[in-house]
């Protein structure tokens, strides 16, 4: 189960909306998103959270390319709202080291397998994951000062548990616009 929230800063304060996440295929797609919730070039946090397993934030300010922070990387490997987030940059690895894998991934009879054999079921007790054939850390990656100017330290934000996207909101004086969309 998810649950998306863009928190939009305008000059009245923090403004709430929950967002559905169907349309959304891309890192770009998320971004556009965020920066419709907002008629000026204000910055726009948008939380996602798999219930007990993970949550990102996306900062974007106006045209900036967004800020990514991940709980647990290798969580997110496993969801395709995660696999989002964890761009390249986010990885630390050449723009379009993984897409070549991926090309071969769709060719049919190429992975390994005999035909009619079944493939390996990944055990996702793993505390890494891998995406495009690259190991994903477990534990946060990405900006882990994403929050630092608007009120939140790293040290807190790495301290966060289940209920974080409460907390972030109570530290950025939003609690009670999030709450309306909870």
């Amino acid at each position: 189960m998810y649950f998306a929230a863009l928190l939009a800063r305008t000059e009245d304060g923090w403004e709430a909306s929950d967002t559905e996440l169907d349309d959304v295929e891309t890192l770009s797609d998320l971004t556009d998103l965020a920066r419709e919730a907002t008629a000026d070039e204000d910055t726009v946090l948008v939380f996602i959270e798999q219930e007990d397993a993970w949550f990102g934030i996306v900062r974007v300010d106006g045209e900036e390319d967004p800020r990514i922070y991940l709980s647990d990387a290798a969580a997110a490997a496993r969801s395709s709202y995660g696999e989002i987030l964890l761009t390249d940059e986010l990885l630390g690895r050449e723009p379009g080291a993984g897409e070549d894998l991926d090309a071969l991934e769709e060719l049919v009879d190429l992975d390994g397998t005999e035909d009619g054999e079944p493939d390996e079921e990944v055990d996702e007790s793993d505390e890494e994951s891998v995406v495009s054939g690259e190991t994903v850390p477990s534990g946060p990656l990405g900006d882990r000062q994403i929050l630092t100017d608007l009120g939140m330290s790293e040290k807190e934000l790495l301290s966060l548990g289940t209920e974080a996207l409460s907390d972030i909101a109570e530290a950025l004086g939003a609690a009670e616009v999030l709450e309306t969309v909870r």
